[in-house]
């Protein structure tokens, strides 16, 4: 019920290698800018995209949340990454319910190749 909680939900979907389940943490028609240099846009891409980057079991660390910037029903979250990919931010919004989702998903800013 927290943007911060998607962070967190997202460890332990990914860490139990349930690719629906962090599909289910973005809106539908979310953008996700991954993989590098490319966009993953609606919540049935990022399943599919998160399905075949599970398949090898990665394990994800929990990482601190910065501070998060809410303005009535849009936040901004973000995480220093552990992996070094410099920062990782999203865009979140409430939903009816009071739950909230990612709409815009930036998983790592990286400098771009000249």
């Amino acid at each position: 019920m927290k943007p911060e909680d998607l962070t967190r939900l997202f460890v332990e979907r990914a860490n139990a290698g349930d690719a629906a389940g962090i599909a289910a943490l973005y809106e539908e028609e979310a953008v996700m800018a991954y993989p590098p240099g490319q966009q993953t846009v609606g919540r049935e891409a990022i399943r599919a995209l998160w399905e075949k980057m599970l398949a090898s079991a990665p394990r994800f660390e929990p990482e601190p949340p910065l501070p998060t910037l809410i303005s009535g029903d849009i936040a901004l979250t973000s995480t220093p990454p552990k992996d070094g990919a410099g920062a990782r931010a999203q865009v979140v919004r409430r939903q009816a319910d009071g739950s909230w989702l990612r709409l815009l998903d930036q998983p790592e800013f990286v400098t771009p190749k000249r």
